[in-house]
C-alpha cells in the first residue's frame, strides 16, 4: 500500500481528480479538512483542549464547536489561532496514522490518500510515501473559480497570495500532474504514475481488466 499526500493550489481540480482516483483504485481517501471536523467532535481530546481553550461559549446546542464563534473568538484574539492548529492539526495525523494502520492491516488497499491545499505547511513530507501536486496554471484556475464558486478576481487572488508559490509546491513535491488541459490528458498522467507504483504487484486500474 502506498500512502500519497496530494496538495496543490486552489482551483487546480484536486477534487475531480480524487474522484477520478476512487472509481478506478482501490484506495481510501481522506480530506484533511473534513478529518478536522471529525476530531472536534464531542467526546474527542480535540473537542476537550478546545473548550478549554476557548471557553464553552463556542459550543451550539448540541454540544459541538461552532465555527462561526470559534472563528470570532480567533478574529479577536490571533494569537488564539496558532494553540487552535496546535491542537487539531496533531489530532488529524493521528486520525489518519490509524486508519493507515487498519488500512495496511486489512490488505485490501492499494492506496491510502490525503488531500489538502497545506499538506506541506502542515509537515505531512515526513509522514508520506510520495507527494503530488495538483498543478494548474493561474488563467485556468481563475476561469474555474469564477465558472464554479462564482469567485471574484479579487478573493481568487486573495486566496491564491496566501498559498504557496508554484516553486514551492514543485520544490516539495516528488510528482506533478498538469490539470490545465483536457482531462483526458490528466487521467492519462494519473494512470501511468499508478501503474508504475504497482507494476511489480501486476495491477491495472478497476473496470481496466476487460478493455
Amino acid at each position: 500500500m502506498r500512502f500519497i499526500g496530494i496538495t496543490g493550489g486552489v482551483g487546480a481540480g484536486k477534487s475531480e481528480i480524487l474522484r477520478y482516483i476512487k472509481e478506478r483504485w482501490e484506495c481510501e481517501i481522506y480530506l484533511a479538512d473534513e478529518v478536522a471536523h471529525l476530531v472536534q467532535q464531542p467526546g474527542t481530546k480535540a473537542y476537550s483542549a478546545l473548550v478549554a481553550l476557548l471557553g464553552p461559549d463556542v459550543t451550539e446546542g448540541d454540544g459541538g464547536i461552532c465555527r462561526s464563534a470559534m472563528a470570532d473568538r480567533i478574529f479577536a484574539d490571533p494569537s488564539l489561532l496558532e494553540q487552535v492548529n496546535g491542537i487539531v492539526h496533531p489530532a488529524v495525523k493521528e486520525y489518519l496514522l490509524e486508519r493507515l494502520e487498519e488500512a495496511s492491516a486489512a490488505g485490501e488497499t492499494e492506496l491510502f490518500i490525503v488531500e489538502a491545499a497545506l499538506l506541506i505547511e502542515g509537515g505531512y513530507l515526513a509522514l508520506v510515501d510520495e507527494m503530488w501536486y495538483i498543478y494548474a496554471d493561474e488563467r485556468v484556475r481563475r476561469e474555474r473559480l469564477l465558472a464554479s464558486r462564482g469567485y471574484t478576481g479579487e478573493k481568487t487572488a486573495r486566496i491564491m497570495a496566501s498559498q504557496l508559490t508554484d516553486r514551492e509546491f514543485r520544490d516539495n513535491c516528488d510528482f506533478v500532474i498538469d490539470n490545465s488541459g483536457d482531462f483526458a490528458e490528466t487521467c492519462r498522467q494519473i494512470d501511468n504514475r499508478l501503474r508504475e507504483i504497482h507494476k511489480d504487484r501486476r495491477r491495472v486500474p478497476k473496470g481496466r481488466e476487460q478493455r
